[in-house]
């Protein structure tokens, strides 16, 4: 099936022995690497399955979308989501953040499942708080702004929120798809995962003391009172943070406050906005587009 655009040039990969694997993050910054110029850009993790046309419906999606700087993105369905009515069904929405109060997770913030919230398919794209690793897109041109960090070794949890808030202070609005595009088959259980190449050196555990000094990187970008620069150890974790942080184009402090994140206390505040499908705070001037909210 792929082997004509193999030969046209249109697929261009990178291949590395599964014991030189550096967890998801790191293949994400590979991957960016092999980008040649395209106009869009799109991310998802493997075992997907996919909407005819996807590519052409999620580019529509971004194009209807009240911004910019639009980036949309959701956890796609499981695999047994069916594609025969999505002209009509509504794509479930990533709303909610959570601090991981286990030791193990060292109280990074993970985000929840996607949910369904709507019972009717708008043609515009919802507002969202956070960018899902597993599906989004956006223009190439977020690139050149918010490139991949190559920093990150071996992070899982961690990941989706860092990006989503370089995105937002970097000036770009993420919003939820209008219908799922994508599938993806969430078990694979004693399936081999990528934190066992790390087991063989280091320790069991999702999070070992290696991974645990990178989190810090993570959590300094993010505002954790504890991972202050004065206080984070080597100083090397934080080597060219500068280039792969924050936007100046809108604060940190103003998106964690809009998602309902406070640091300090490792709190989360309802904010109420995504899960009823309105804009966020400083978008309600985009009310109208709704007609349709969530209940």
């Amino acid at each position: 099936l792929g082997k004509p655009h193999c030969e046209a040039g249109r697929v261009r990969q990178m291949l590395i022995n599964e014991p030189e694997s550096l967890g998801p993050y790191f293949a994400r910054y590979l991957a960016s690497k092999l980008w040649n110029g395209e106009q869009w850009y799109m991310q998802i993790d493997a075992h997907m399955y996919f909407l005819q046309d996807w590519d052409a419906e999620s580019i529509e999606m971004l194009k209807a979308a009240p911004s910019k700087k639009p980036v949309l993105s959701h956890y796609p369905p499981p695999e047994e989501y069916k594609f025969a009515n999505s002209a009509t069904r509504a794509a479930p929405r990533l709303c909610g953040p959570v601090f991981a109060h286990m030791d193990l997770e060292n109280q990074i913030i993970r985000l929840e499942g996607s949910n369904n919230y709507d019972k009717l398919q708008l043609k515009t794209p919802r507002f969202a708080p956070f960018i899902a690793a597993g599906y989004f897109v956006a223009h190439s041109d977020f690139l050149r702004e918010v490139p991949f960090d190559p920093f990150l070794p071996w992070i899982f949890m961690g990941e989706e929120i860092s990006l989503s808030a370089r995105l937002w202070t970097h000036g770009f609005d993420i919003f939820s798809p209008s219908k799922s595009v994508t599938s993806h088959i969430y078990g694979r259980r004693k399936k081999p995962k990528f934190w066992e190449s790390v087991h063989r050196l280091f320790h069991f555990g999702v999070h070992n003391p290696l991974q645990m000094l990178v989190l810090d990187r993570v959590k300094n970008q993010l505002g954790y009172p504890e991972a202050a620069t004065d206080f984070v150890e080597p100083r090397t974790i934080l080597t060219h943070l500068d280039e792969y942080s924050m936007g100046t184009t809108r604060k940190l402090e103003d998106y964690m406050k809009n998602v309902g994140l406070d640091m300090q206390k490792k709190e989360v505040i309802f904010t109420g906005w995504c899960e009823k499908g309105r804009p966020p705070p400083d978008k309600l001037e985009y009310s109208s587009l709704y007609e349709f909210l969530a209940e």
